[in-house]
């Protein structure tokens, strides 16, 4: 796995980059194709209005056979060529609606162009509201002409005056981004999902390889664990069997007492880790009743008070909770609350104080439990309820256990519908803050 995770990362990573520079690649491509495409489909629409114009404007009824009739040098013939101008035979609103039906059939009727008619001696006898204001703007936008001519040589050779239609895509860069908004957002999106799978995945193979690393130290230390009582337990019963033992009551006494605790302690570790593995399978069943919160608080500082003796340990009590009978199972409360007076018993110095206090809010009885101990990094604290985790603890090295104790803590609480804050700070102690819903009033 150590090698492994690596090359994974590495190869996933060239892909990631290969797919970014194809991709860049692809969509530079038909930004080009685009553009190409909305200057033909322009033209093509361009051509159609001035087509259309030069037929309004030159081909009148019976001019054709008139024209050929007296033919192209009389003065009769020069009178028929001399039209009117586009912007005397139609409205701005005429060519504006011509132009927006040319763009509509050539399927680009959301490209937004300006006009001009312009004359042959270059001046502009019709113009959109914005042409003037883009015309001089060639890095911007795309200008195109269009001649309106008749489509008779007859008529084009006697021609003395000809005009054309102009035509601007603004921002033409913009457009056709706007035009493949998309495609480029679809692709984007792609990528995206690509790169969260890519880190999904990677974050997965790290949590793996983490709870890989914690398991191998659950086990060895679980190993640990039971192989001492273990020991223990073979040296007292060869013992026993000693007839110099069996004959002094005392002794026999004394040995079958160490079998008995080393007994007693190897069902605690067999009985925590069952614990954690009904919190596995989310089967913490609740037998909720009624519990004085003061009074447990008090028998449970009791039983630790040959460790507290043992680290010259002190308590300091501040039961303020006007309200302190909450409805909790009372196997797994007071496990929790033992829990967390164990925790800042093993994790301390000598001269130890624990500052207990309580105090209830309109919804919930609140339990403080402060220590002088050791305390804990930023790491430690955001991590401490996840299972199997254990804390560095620095020079304290008799801290025994599996890493589930505050796991435990965190499930039995969830399963109360409780909260537990966590405020440490290393070398100043730790600080947790219980908050247990109290019972409904009706």
């Amino acid at each position: 796995m150590k090698r492994t995770l690596p090359l994974i990362v590495i190869l996933i990573s060239i892909s990631l980059l290969g797919l970014v520079v194809l991709q860049v690649s692809w969509v530079k491509n038909i930004l080009e194709v685009r553009k190409g495409q909305i200057l033909s489909k322009v033209d093509e629409a361009g051509v159609a209005v001035s087509a259309d114009l030069s037929r309004a404007m030159y081909t009148l009824p019976g001019k054709r056979s008139l024209l050929k009739r007296f033919g192209i040098g009389s003065d009769l013939s020069m009178r028929l060529l001399k039209t009117p101008s586009v912007a005397e035979k139609f409205s701005k609103k005429d060519i504006e609606e011509k132009i927006h039906q040319a763009l509509k059939g050539s399927g680009i009727e959301k490209v937004d162009v300006e006009f001009a008619i312009i004359n042959m001696y270059g001046n502009a006898e019709m113009v959109s509201n914005n042409f003037a204001q883009k015309f001089y703007d060639t890095t911007h936008n795309k200008l195109r002409f269009y001649a309106i001519i008749p489509e008779s040589l007859m008529e084009l050779d006697a021609m003395n005056s000809y005009e054309n239609l102009a035509l601007i895509v603004p921002d033409f860069n913009v457009q056709v981004w706007e035009s493949l908004r998309w495609v480029i957002a679809g692709a984007v999106v792609f990528m995206l999902i690509i790169f969260a799978a890519f880190y999904i995945t990677l974050s997965a193979l790290l949590n793996q390889k983490k709870l890989s690393e914690i398991k191998s130290d659950f086990i060895n230390n679980m190993t640990h664990e039971l192989k001492t009582p273990l020991a223990t337990i073979a040296l007292a019963v060869d013992a026993v069997r000693n007839e110099k033992v069996q004959s002094n009551k005392e002794k026999l006494d004394y040995f079958t007492g160490i079998i008995k605790e080393e007994n007693v302690r190897m069902n605690k570790h067999v009985e925590t880790i069952l614990q954690s593995a009904l919190m596995d399978r989310q089967e913490l069943r609740l037998q909720p009743i009624e519990i004085d919160v003061h009074l447990l608080l008090h028998s449970l500082v009791d039983n630790y008070e040959l460790q507290l003796a043992d680290k010259q340990g002190n308590v300091e009590w501040k039961l303020n909770a006007a309200t302190h009978v909450v409805e909790a199972d009372e196997t797994h409360f007071t496990n929790m609350l033992s829990n967390l007076l164990d925790n800042a018993i093993k994790y301390s110095k000598e001269q130890l104080l624990i500052r207990i206090s309580t105090h209830s809010t309109h919804k919930h009885m609140v339990i403080r439990i402060e220590d002088n101990g050791i305390g804990m990094n930023k790491e430690t604290v955001k991590r401490i309820f996840e299972k199997f985790y254990r804390a560095h603890t620095g020079n304290v090295h008799n801290v025994k256990g599996f890493g589930l104790g505050m796991s435990y803590v965190k499930s039995v609480i969830d399963a109360h519908k409780g909260r537990i804050k966590v405020d440490s700070t290393i070398g100043k102690g730790s600080t947790f803050i219980v908050e247990i819903p109290l019972k409904a009033k009706h």
